[in-house]
């Protein structure tokens, strides 16, 4: 009786140590939970992340500056092609999510694109710097540049867009797959990873805004490149540097493919009645998934017309094997399910990432007509960006250490807000954001027509009065932009985990898209008849303020939006390894609705 009971106890403790969410270590053998993941991997993860947004928001921060005045582009136009570029690299994490869920994982994911974007970060150096690639300048900010040179320069870019989607969906997830979800403690971790992800991000991008900004308006654009080229280099380097600690997640083979399978399949039983009990629906017996990597999911109520596909009839019966394209378990059905549930939530964040992408657009637009000048040393209007960083740097341990203790006192929820209630905070602040902004623009056209500046550049209205409109966007950010990350992360299906945040990024990459379109509206609607228009490449003349007062009502019905289809989502069940009785996400969320 006795050498039972040590065996039972001896037995308990041996798989106390290893993982029960299906992570490997990267010999393949099962994760041990003492050796492998947790904060012993995290630094070299939150470091790649780190030199990347450095490399990333080093290139991009001043693009629309560069086209301008390095290919001399018209303001629109320069607007449009960052908004496009922005999109894109938002939009290619939907492939690097696939490649990575389906077939490589998402380490092997990062590496080889990481590789890529090294290469497009390398060619955009050699395009600013070589003689014969690099556009011929007249003087100072006014150069022209060759048909061929313009290619070579978007060859570039858009190599670097393309490198940056098998980057994005992967990195917040692999740094959260590091934590298990089945041990109490580590998911209690994984909450604060992201905050913390989100600050690695913003300590690169401090830098890119702040001093590579400089370099390349002070010193030269072939340095202001080749620095976050080098950033990008040391980026792999951090990455490859953990591969013994990492926790790897196995591919679970094509998520697509599983969804298509659900969709087919309940069409074609679209006659057959459901039954009363959801016992009776297919599930395989074993205690594992039948989709490697991921867990079983408990069934749900919403979307019963779904449920078809895991309807056993006679004929599924009559053969030997099961053909998913007729029948699939509860989990295939329900990973269907969470995915579409996800699509309302995620609508609602390309509007307030629309207003984001006026921090790299329009507000850098605004102020190259304000006085950028600190006393005898001149700003550079793309650096006023810092102070978004600044934002959330300062607010991500405030929220982390003090907001979350104290909110939990009166919500009860673990992490003070749920993560829709998160989100739903940045929204509304997003809206003081585009105020802000609309109210400088106001004063600053009224000092232009007290004084008839109308075509003076520089407006004596310092640039630092922008400073507002970064900072609250910044403060935005880290409510909606981080929980969001957990959102999406915590949602999705085990196996659809690098999908889902691909998701996320693409409400980013058509908030560009949104710009770039509300852009060409604006500009048709208010020129007709002759007139101005809002938005000339003179901002003296233009309504730049209509604008972003548009962009505030459009963040206000967005909230509202937002506001009903929060209410009515139920967090996802998922069943632990070795664990028969079905585990919320949050276990608490659903009491707190939104």
């Amino acid at each position: 009786m006795r050498m039972n009971l040590k065996n039972n106890i001896a037995m308990a403790e041996e798989e106390d140590v290893y993982t029960k969410d299906g992570t490997v270590d990267y010999r393949n053998k099962p994760a041990n939970k003492k050796k492998t993941g947790t904060w012993k991997a995290c630094p070299y993860i939150l470091g790649n992340e780190c030199c990347e947004r450095l490399a990333y928001y080093g290139m991009s921060t001043n693009l629309v500056y560069y086209f301008k005045t390095q290919l001399s582009q018209e303001t629109v136009t320069a607007s449009k092609n960052q908004s496009n570029w922005s999109g894109t690299c938002y939009v290619m994490p939907l492939l690097g999510a696939f490649l990575a869920d389906s077939y490589l994982g998402r380490y092997w994911t990062i590496a080889i694109f990481s590789i890529i974007y090294v290469c497009g970060m390398t060619l955009l150096t050699v395009s600013a710097s070589v003689p014969g690639l690099r556009p011929i300048c007249y003087e100072k900010n006014k150069c022209h540049s060759t048909d061929s040179q313009t290619a070579v320069f978007f060859v570039a870019l858009y190599l670097v867009a393309l490198g940056t989607g098998g980057i994005k969906p992967c990195v917040s997830s692999y740094g959260a797959d590091q934590f298990d979800d089945a041990d109490l403690i580590e998911r209690n971790y994984k909450n604060s990873f992201f905050n913390w992800f989100y600050f690695s991000i913003n300590i690169g991008a401090l830098v890119a805004s702040s001093l590579i900004v400089w370099i390349q308006q002070d010193i030269s654009w072939g340095w202001g490149f080749g620095v976050p080229a080098a950033a990008m280099a040391l980026a792999v380097v951090s990455f490859f540097s953990g591969s013994r600690l990492y926790r790897y997640q196995k591919p679970g083979g094509s998520p697509l493919t599983r969804i298509c399978q659900v969709v087919v399949a309940s069409l074609r039983k679209f006659h057959v009645t459901l039954p009363a009990e959801k016992s009776l629906l297919y599930e395989t017996a074993e205690a594992e998934s039948a989709i490697k990597g991921s867990r079983k999911l408990a069934h749900t109520n919403d979307l019963r017309f779904f449920d078809r596909a895991a309807v056993k009839t006679g004929s599924d019966e009559n053969r030997g094997s099961i053909n998913s394209w007729k029948l699939c378990t509860v989990t295939q059905v329900e990973e269907f399910k969470s995915v579409v549930k996800l699509l309302p939530i995620w609508a609602t964040g390309i509007i307030f990432s629309t207003v984001y992408n006026q921090m790299s657009n329009y507000f850098v637009v605004q102020a190259m007509s304000m006085d950028t000048y600190l006393g005898k040393m001149k700003i550079p209007e793309a650096s006023l960006s810092v102070f978004d960083t600044i934002a959330v740097i300062l607010w991500v341990p405030v929220y982390d250490r003090v907001l979350v203790p104290f909110v939990r006192k009166f919500t009860g929820h673990k992490n003070g807000l749920t993560q829709l209630q998160r989100m739903g905070t940045g929204l509304v602040i997003s809206v003081f954001a585009m105020v802000s902004a609309a109210l400088v623009e106001v004063v600053r056209l009224g000092i232009v027509k007290r004084h008839n500046l109308y075509n003076s550049k520089d407006i004596p209205m310092s640039v630092f009065w922008q400073i507002p409109q970064y900072m609250i966007i910044g403060c935005a950010e880290v409510f909606t932009f981080i929980g969001q990350l957990e959102f999406f992360y915590d949602q999705a299906p085990d196996s659809m985990r690098s999908l889902c945040a691909a998701l996320s990024l693409t409400t980013t990459a058509l908030g560009s898209y949104v710009s770039s379109l509300l852009v060409i509206i604006v500009t048709d609607i208010s020129t007709r008849n002759g007139k101005m228009g809002w938005l000339t490449d003179n901002p003296n003349y233009g309504k730049l303020h209509y604008f972003f007062f548009l962009l505030s009502v459009l963040s206000v019905l967005n909230f509202f939006i937002f506001l009903i289809v929060a209410r009515t989502y139920k967090y996802k069940k998922a069943i632990n390894k070795d664990d028969p009785v079905p585990m919320m996400a949050n276990d608490d969320d659903n009491k707190l609705a939104y």
